[in-house]
């Protein structure tokens, strides 16, 4: 099979024909099928029904310190559920403030914290002028969302399989005091599935900010989410590196169980040094009594310790790893002969980002979407959502049905090869 760059113009124009033919039929079709977001299936939200009798009335609901989980108390959360988070990011209980169901929601309270009130006593961000933010890219198109609204400016970092380019951090972090975070996805990264190297999370822990209120965001989404049993990607441990490297108050990490139990009703958490908690407890306990701390202790119930998640994440890999081995069977087949795209197959996480040729990625999500498959928007991964090469593209396959992601797959497939030979068209 020739490549796409090796065709002559008269072979790309039988191509293009060709496909052009298919997608119409394709169009007639009706398809409606959704990978825009990653979303955990039916299937995947079935296997955490039990939680749902884990406390029934006859349930003890008397926590680890005595308190009644029903009535008020335990601002920043019950003791079983920090000891649960604790061990599945690997800090130290007490290193914990559990709150909700989203991390997200955490992550927007501490930037808005932060431009209201400051952070640790520092001045406010919103009286500081101009203020920046270092945004890996690609990257969670809802981080850079949270940013956006409150007004920072984001510099795109270049990401790599190792983690962001840590040349260009330090000589932001550490030379320029109007920069005051960063954004990390360190492992199974959102949307290429990259790890951070033990290197790189040793460079974070010993950056030297020159702003005193710069904190890394360290959302550690996918702390357990590995697709196979045998193949799995550690990290070393951010808060503990930190500590070591003299800086234990640089980082704020965040989890959730959102894509291990329910996505709208599992439990949130940060982790970070006691001053950070500190300075944290002083506004929570001003914003509210405390969060739902039944849906804590049924989480402690149901799960019981770090080896009850990981049972079930073995489950959840059981019914995702076969979507994600469909796609990448099906670009090997068909993008890389072509020369039309490149991707990385992860070893966890919930996105393939594929990379089409420059000038691409627009079109093709925009021809997905009338052909029926509905796409992460393109540039959704990028700050301001410009993609400045126009070429990622973001796929969540853990949604739709091994059939409907197979449907999905064949129309993206279909498309990318249509939009291609007609940028290859255009250069001949």
């Amino acid at each position: 099979m020739k490549s796409y760059q090796e065709m002559t113009k008269e072979e790309l124009l039988a191509e293009k024909e060709s496909l052009e033919a298919e997608y119409a039929s394709i169009k007639e079709e009706g398809l409606k099928l959704d990978m825009s977001r990653g979303k955990p299936s039916p299937d995947q939200l079935d296997l955490a029904m039990p939680m749902m009798t884990a406390l029934h009335e006859e349930s003890d609901i008397i926590d680890g310190m005595g308190q009644d989980v029903r009535n008020y108390g335990s601002m920043d959360g019950i003791p079983e559920a920090k000891a649960l988070v604790a061990q599945m990011i690997g800090c130290r209980p007490e290193q914990v403030i559990v709150y909700g169901n989203s991390s997200l929601n955490v992550m927007y309270d501490q930037v808005a914290r932060a431009e209201l009130f400051g952070i640790c006593g520092n001045t406010p961000w919103k009286d500081q002028g101009k203020i920046k933010f270092l945004c890996p890219v690609p990257g969670y198109d809802r981080h850079f969302s949270v940013t956006e609204e409150f007004g920072i400016e984001m510099v795109n970092i270049p990401m790599s399989e190792s983690g962001p380019d840590m040349d260009l951090v330090e000589k932001y972090v550490n030379t320029d005091p109007s920069v005051k975070g960063i954004w990390c996805v360190p492992k199974y990264s959102n949307p290429q599935g990259f790890v951070y190297s033990d290197e790189t999370v040793r460079r974070f822990a010993n950056l030297h900010p020159a702003a005193p209120d710069f904190r890394i965001f360290w959302d550690n989404a996918y702390a357990v989410h590995h697709l196979y049993d045998d193949d799995q990607a550690e990290i070393p441990e951010i808060l503990s590196e930190c500590e070591r490297a003299g800086n234990p108050d640089i980082v704020l990490e965040f989890c959730s169980t959102s894509k291990i139990s329910f996505s709208g009703a599992g439990i949130a958490a940060l982790a970070a040094s006691e001053n950070n908690l500190a300075d944290i407890r002083k506004r929570l306990a001003i914003q509210t009594i405390g969060y739902d701390k039944v849906n804590q202790l049924r989480h402690v119930r149901f799960f019981r310790d770090l080896d009850g998640i990981k049972a079930h994440m073995r489950k959840h890999a059981a019914l995702i790893r076969p979507k994600f081995e469909l796609l990448n069977q099906l670009f090997i087949n068909e993008e890389t002969p072509r020369g039309i795209g490149s991707w990385v197959m992860p070893k966890g996480g919930y996105f393939i980002s594929f990379e089409s040729l420059p000038g691409c990625a627009a079109a093709i999500v925009a021809k997905c979407k009338e052909a029926g498959v509905v796409l992460t928007g393109a540039g959704a991964a990028f700050p301001y959502k410009k993609d400045p090469s126009d070429n990622v593209i973001r796929i969540a396959p853990t949604y739709p049905s091994v059939d409907e992601l197979r449907e999905a797959a064949r129309v993206f497939v279909v498309v990318a090869r249509l939009v291609s030979a007609e940028h290859l068209l255009e250069g001949k």
